[in-house]
C-alpha cells in the first residue's frame, strides 16, 4: 500500500474517520488507534518484518529507560547495547551481501578464493528510517536532553507513525513525543493545508516524477546505445525525478501528519533553488543531514578542531551519508563527489554565506543568483549519474558523452515535449512559492476563488490523465 494508491486513500479516509471520533480528551485512545493503524500499514508490506520493527521499538524503550536509571558508569554499556544491536540488525539487513562480494572480490585478486555466499537477504522496508529514529532517542537520553517515555504506546507511536514510517522524514523525539502527548482537537485550516499539501505531493509524484522516470529508464538502461544529448537530457530529468519523488512523499507524509494535528518536520526547503552546494544540503533531505551533524559530525569534533580535522570530518559526513543510501560503490563515490563540492567553500569560510531567503532587487543580482542557481544544479545533476547508474564505470562512461562532442548531436531518444512542460510548471510554481512551507500554501491568497477551484480542479485532472502504473517512491529501497 503506497501513498499514490487508491487503497491509502481509503486506509486515511478510514483511519481519520475513527481518529476523529474518539473523544479528543481521551489522547492515548487516539494513539492507540493510529499505533494499531501504523501496525496494519507496515504488516501489509510483510508481516514477517512487523515483528523486527516492534522488537527495535522494545529494545530502544527499555534501552532508554535503562540509561536514565543506571549510574553513570552503566548507562554507556546500555547505550552501546542499544546501538551494537540496532546497526548490527541494519548491517546484516542492508550491507551483508555488499561486504561478502567485495571481500571475496578483494582476496581474489591478491590470488586467494574464498569460499563465502552471499544470502537472499530482502530489506525491510524502512529499517534505515526506524532505526535513525530509536538510535537518536537513546542518544538525547544519554546526553540528557529529554527523559525517557514511560508509555509505551506514547514511544511505539514515535517509531512507527505510519506517514513516515517508511521513509521519513526522521523525527527526533523532542519535537514529536511532545505532540502525541498533547491533547489535540480537530481544525479545518490545519486540516485543510494538509490537503494542499498532500495534493501538490500527489502532483510532482504522479505527474512529474513518474514521467521523468520513462524517459530516464529508457537512457539509463541503455547508455551505451544513447549519444551524450540524450544522457545530458535523461541526468537533468533524474534530478527532477529523484526530487520530485522523495519531496513528493515528504509531502504526503506532512500533510497527512496534518489531517490527525501532527506537524511533522520539513524535509525539504526547494533546494534546487539553492546558490551553492552547501545551501543545497540545508535544504535536501534536512531531517537525514541535520541528524548526521548532531550525532556524527559534532561529536567527531565538528569544526572546533582546526581545518584540517574539520575537511576529515566532512568528507567522513558524505562518505556515510552516501553509504547509508545503499550498498553500492556508486553510493559512496555520491558521497564523496560532493564532499568535493564542499571542500572549497568550506576552505574558504563560504559554506555559511547562503543562509537568507532570496529576495531579487535589481537586474545585476537577478543575473549573479540565477547563474549560482544553474551552476550548483549542474554540479547535483553531475552527481545524481553516479547516484542514477548501476556501478560506476557506468557513470563516468555517461559523464565523457556528456563531455564531448555528442552533447551537440540530436538526442537518440527525444523525451516527450509534455514531460518538459510540466517541469518548467512545476519549477515556476515552486519558485513563487519559495519562501513558504510548501509550493502551493498561499494558493488562496493569490488567487480569486474561481481561480483557485480552476487550478485545483486542473491539479486533481492532471493525477488521472498523466496517471499510469503506481510506481514504488525510489527512497523505500533506502
Amino acid at each position: 500500500m503506497i501513498f499514490n494508491s487508491f487503497s491509502f486513500l481509503i486506509f486515511v479516509t478510514l483511519v481519520f474517520v475513527i481518529y476523529w471520533k474518539i473523544n479528543s480528551k481521551h489522547i492515548l485512545s487516539k494513539n492507540l488507534i493510529l499505533l494499531i493503524s501504523s501496525y496494519i500499514f507496515y504488516g501489509l508490506w510483510d508481516y514477517t518484518f512487523l515483528f523486527l520493527l516492534i522488537f527495535s521499538t522494545l529494545l530502544d524503550y527499555f534501552s532508554g529507560i535503562k540509561i536514565f536509571n543506571s549510574k553513570k558508569n552503566k548507562k554507556k554499556i546500555w547505550l552501546i547495547t542499544s546501538i551494537s544491536i540496532n546497526l548490527g540488525l541494519l548491517f546484516f539487513f542492508k550491507y551483508f551481501n555488499f561486504f561478502i562480494q567485495n571481500f571475496k572480490t578483494l582476496f581474489s585478486k591478491l590470488g586467494l578464493e574464498l569460499e563465502l555466499s552471499t544470502l537472499n537477504i530482502l530489506l525491510p522496508i524502512g529499517i534505515s528510517f526506524y532505526t535513525f529514529h530509536g538510535l537518536s532517542y537513546v542518544i538525547d537520553i544519554y546526553r540528557n536532553k529529554i527523559d525517557p517515555e514511560k508509555n509505551i504506546i506514547n514511544y511505539s507511536l514515535f517509531v512507527s507513525y505510519f506517514p513516515l514510517l517508511v521513509a521519513g522524514p526522521i523525527e527526533r523525539a523532542t519535537h514529536l513525543l511532545p505532540q502525541l502527548k498533547n491533547t489535540r482537537h480537530f481544525s479545518y485550516k490545519i486540516a485543510a493545508n494538509g490537503m494542499k499539501q498532500i495534493l501538490w505531493g500527489l502532483f510532482i509524484k504522479i505527474v512529474i516524477a513518474d514521467n521523468c522516470a520513462n524517459y530516464v529508464d529508457n537512457v539509463f538502461n541503455f547508455e551505451s546505445a544513447r549519444n551524450g544529448s540524450s544522457l545530458f537530457i535523461a541526468s537533468v530529468l533524474f534530478a527532477f525525478q529523484i526530487y520530485c519523488d522523495f519531496s513528493g512523499y515528504s509531502n504526503i507524509a506532512s500533510g497527512v501528519s496534518r489531517l490527525f494535528g501532527i506537524e511533522l518536520i520539513k524535509n525539504f526547503n526547494f533546494p534546487y533553488f539553492s546558490r551553492d552546494i552547501s545551501e543545497f544540503w540545508r535544504k535536501w533531505h534536512i531531517s537525514l543531514s541535520s541528524w548526521f551533524r548532531d550525532y556524527v559530525y559534532i561529536p567527531l569534533g565538528g569544526s572546533k578542531r582546526g581545518k584540517f580535522r574539520n575537511v576529515i570530518n566532512i568528507f567522513i559526513i558524505f562518505l556515510i551519508s552516501g553509504f547509508w543510501h545503499g550498498s553500492n560503490w556508486t553510493f559512496i563515490f555520491w558521497g564523496f563527489l560532493n564532499a568535493l563540492y564542499f571542500i572549497p567553500l568550506l576552505l574558504t569560510n563560504k559554506n555559511r554565506i547562503h543562509l537568507d531567503e532570496i529576495y531579487l532587487v535589481d537586474f545585476k543580482q537577478k543575473v549573479v543568483v540565477l547563474f549560482q542557481i544553474l551552476f550548483t544544479f549542474f554540479l547535483v545533476v553531475i552527481g545524481w549519474i553516479f547516484f542514477r547508474s548501476p556501478n560506476i564505470d557506468s557513470a563516468f562512461r555517461i559523464i565523457s558523452k556528456i563531455f564531448s562532442s555528442e552533447i551537440f548531436d540530436n538526442p537518440t531518444i527525444s523525451p516527450l515535449l509534455s514531460t518538459i512542460l510540466l517541469v518548467v510548471v512545476m519549477v515556476l510554481i515552486e519558485w513563487f512559492s519559495r519562501n513558504d512551507d510548501f509550493a502551493i500554501e498561499k494558493i488562496d491568497k493569490l488567487l480569486s476563488s474561481k481561480l483557485r477551484y480552476i487550478f485545483y480542479f486542473l491539479l486533481i485532472f492532471s493525477l488521472f490523465w498523466f496517471a499510469g502504473e503506481e510506481q514504488q517512491f525510489i527512497y523505500f529501497q533506502f
